[in-house]
């Protein structure tokens, strides 16, 4: 969390406000944020570049430089971006202030910190290794069947993992799957293709759905995820529409019965059993 509904919306938000703007200046307090360079090189190259362009692999949004450099941004678990005014204050949680040519400062503020920022030539260097997005022609119904063929590890398993389909958390594997109807242990490999379909189907579905409400913010007022629009923020609206995520105990929202939990490759998932029968 933030997963890729969250990472398209927060880059949507930011793009107006970043394009065409200049670095003018650059601050690092939290010096692991920098994954790569170090830190001195990071100084040296950032300033001076502009943002020519903003794309997205799965969870890390990519920031063209016109120098040739691209900024890498992982959120990981309770990182953001926001574009505030020059004289706003940074609290102890902001670690990369990045001040714009317009007079504004890009605030990366993590309180967690387990968030990353790269500055590479080649983005491949750091989102190579993942697997297709989930709109490209490429992940087709075929070729996740062909990902999923044999496998015998769980489904919530692999959903979570980049390499099958980049982007997908713990969150929306669990709601893909209770769409689907599957049960989130059974073993990849014993879905049938009728089952493949309906996942597939329900990534899809799910996935522009969640980017269309803003994402999904959790947690009350200490909620993990905000939108970058201005020093607060604004909270998504997807949770609203949570069928079994966090949601141990309440109703069903098809069948009436409790929502259980369950520990699946150590994530903590949400599903209904009589919906998302095991066999």
């Amino acid at each position: 969390m933030p997963e890729l509904p969250e990472v398209e919306t927060s880059l949507r938000d930011l793009e107006p406000l970043l394009r065409e703007r200049t670095v003018a200046a650059a601050q690092v307090t939290w010096q692991r944020t920098i994954a790569t360079p170090m830190l001195d090189e990071f100084l040296a190259r950032i300033v001076g570049q502009r943002f020519v362009g903003f794309t997205r692999r799965g969870k890390y949004m990519i920031f063209q430089m016109e120098g040739g450099d691209y900024l890498i941004v992982h959120l990981r678990m309770t990182g953001r971006l926001s574009v505030e005014a020059g004289d706003a204050a940074a609290d102890a949680h902001t670690h990369v202030l990045l001040t714009l040519d317009d007079g504004n400062t890009l605030h990366f503020r993590d309180p967690r910190k387990f968030g990353r920022m790269w500055l590479v030539q080649n983005p491949s260097t750091v989102v190579g290794a993942l697997g297709p997005e989930v709109w490209d022609r490429s992940f087709s119904v075929a070729a996740l069947a062909k990902m999923l063929a044999g496998r015998k590890a769980p489904i919530k398993a692999l959903l979570l993992d980049q390499r099958i389909a980049a982007g997908i958390g713990n969150i929306y594997a669990d709601e893909v799957l209770f769409a689907a109807r599957i049960h989130p242990a059974r073993s990849a490999g014993s879905l049938r293709p009728a089952e493949v379909k309906r996942v597939h189907a329900a990534i899809r579905d799910l996935l522009a759905r969640a980017v269309e409400r803003g994402g999904s913010s959790l947690g009350g007022a200490s909620t993990n995820y905000r939108r970058p629009v201005g020093s607060e923020g604004i909270t998504g609206g997807f949770q609203d529409e949570h069928q079994v995520f966090r949601r141990t105990g309440q109703p069903c929202p098809r069948c009436g019965g409790p929502i259980e939990r369950m520990v699946v490759a150590q994530r903590s998932t949400h599903f209904c059993p009589h919906c998302q029968p095991y066999a």
